[in-house]
């Protein structure tokens, strides 16, 4: 059953966004202005996709601030804000706390804290259970604190480590339905492989970075360019919509980075 998502928070990217961290530096710096009206699309494909957006304006000191998916996780029973591990990304969580205020109030959110680590990107939810990336952004102090936040509102979590990519979502996303999405070191993913997924779909190796892709109602936003990952998705009875990513990938940013669902 797809979860039913009223709204989501994007945050404008800065100028800085061109310094953003990045694994992948042969892509190159991105395009600010590229980056601006590839963001102006990706609004546009929550906003068909049912949900009213929150955009919250650039923050010129935070480069990656633009990805605010690592700020807070965000359950049916409350919001857990994030404690990101890289000195640059640190203060982001708490600028976003004013904003999940909006939408909760303060008993219904819990807070990351040091020496624990978490971002969001290293959280995968399905149904009421949360594998959640053991990686070099998200610790396991930051795990452990995590599970007992979710143990106390009724849900589970488990760690699945990561090794070569930078966040587990990066290496793959659930669509509900019992459809799992996964690339790299994930296709041979023990955690995966309990039969919990009705059908797994190894996304071919040169179409990795399309194995990031979020379903929201009754579409899924994908990345533009992955053809072999628009088939699958669409053989599984999906409507699609399309977003070039190509900025955003230069900074190890993907689909599901750009924006915090409920």
């Amino acid at each position: 059953m797809a979860s039913n998502f009223t709204h989501a928070i994007v945050r404008r990217p800065s100028h800085s966004v061109i310094d953003g961290i990045t694994t992948s530096p042969e892509l190159g710096k991105p395009d600010y202005e590229l980056a601006l009206v590839q963001h102006d699309a990706y609004i546009e494909a929550l906003e068909q996709a049912g949900v009213d957006v929150t955009v919250l304006p650039a923050l010129e000191e935070f480069p990656d601030s633009v990805f605010v998916e690592d700020t807070a996780v965000i359950t049916p029973k409350g919001a857990i804000m994030d404690l990101p591990a890289t000195d640059s990304r640190r203060g982001e969580a708490e600028l976003m706390l004013p904003t999940i205020r909006q939408f909760f109030s303060d008993d219904k959110i819990k807070r990351i804290t040091a020496p624990g680590t978490l971002e969001g990107g290293d959280v995968m939810m399905v149904d009421d259970h949360y594998y959640v990336g053991r990686s070099k952004r998200t610790n396991d102090e930051g795990f452990a604190q995590f599970k007992g936040f979710l143990e106390a509102w009724g849900m589970t979590a488990e760690q699945v480590p990561v090794e070569h990519i930078l966040h587990l979502k990066t290496g793959g996303t659930y669509v509900e339905d019992g459809n799992l999405l996964v690339s790299g070191e994930f296709k041979t993913q023990p955690a995966y492989r309990r039969g919990q997924f009705a059908h797994i779909f190894e996304v071919p190796d040169e179409e990795a970075y399309g194995a990031d892709c979020v379903r929201i109602n009754d579409k899924i936003i994908m990345a533009a360019g992955y053809p072999a990952v628009k088939a699958q998705l669409t053989a599984w009875g999906y409507d699609i919509i399309e977003v070039e990513m190509s900025e955003f990938r230069k900074i190890d940013g993907s689909i599901t980075c750009l924006s915090l669902r409920f």
